[in-house]
């Protein structure tokens, strides 16, 4: 999969925001916030120590510090912070699992192409 040339810049949700409903992007989204809905992005998404995503999430790859329940579609690699706490349904394609972090998913791994074919079909599909 391509990157896309953001020049370092993100989208993201505040710490003192909730938001409820669907969030679509082609760049990175780091999450510090509240979110009850959906996420689609060709980039990367970043949950804080604060963060409380509740919802499906599909992307390239993530870091989670916070609590995530729901579905999880990462193309590429998922990194589950110390302090995190992840529940619900689990695609990847690699897993890291910091010292301290809570994964309680029902998890599936693919290889790299099937994680770009999965992740383009899902992006058509949202179009």
């Amino acid at each position: 999969m391509k990157a896309i040339d953001t020049n370092g810049q993100y989208s993201k949700i505040d710490k003192n925001t909730v938001l409820k409903g669907s969030l679509k992007a082609q760049t990175d989204i780091r999450i510090d916030g509240t979110l009850e809905g959906d996420v689609n992005t060709s980039g990367k998404v970043i949950l804080g120590k604060e963060a409380h995503v509740n919802g499906k999430v599909l992307c390239a790859n993530a870091d989670i510090e916070g609590t995530f329940k729901g579905e999880l579609t990462v193309s590429g690699i998922l990194t589950l912070k110390t302090g995190s706490n992840v529940e619900g349904e689990v695609q990847v394609q690699k897993l890291i699992v910091e010292s301290g972090a809570i994964f309680n998913a029902n998890c599936s791994m693919h290889s790299a192409d099937d994680g770009v074919k999965k992740l383009k079909t899902l992006h058509e599909k949202t179009a």
